[in-house]
């Protein structure tokens, strides 16, 4: 399956690559079902939303503690 057109410019990347992400996010959302994720949905309708928020729409502040 492709690539989510946003991937290379999602916040979630970077979190992912750093390993402060488990890579189920990226495997079944970025990499797979994207189609599905909420942040490609805002962002598609452009609408702005959190950097934390998970592709099941859910939002983990935890990753806005790790961000800095």
């Amino acid at each position: 399956m492709a690539e989510c057109k946003w991937f290379q410019v999602c916040p979630l990347k970077g979190f992912y690559e750093k390993g402060k992400l488990d890579k189920k996010w990226a495997e079944n959302y970025c990499k797979g079902n994207w189609r599905e994720c909420e942040r490609y949905k805002l962002e598609e309708k452009g609408i702005s939303h959190l950097d934390w928020l998970l592709p099941n729409g859910k939002e983990d502040k935890s990753l806005l503690e790790q961000k800095k």
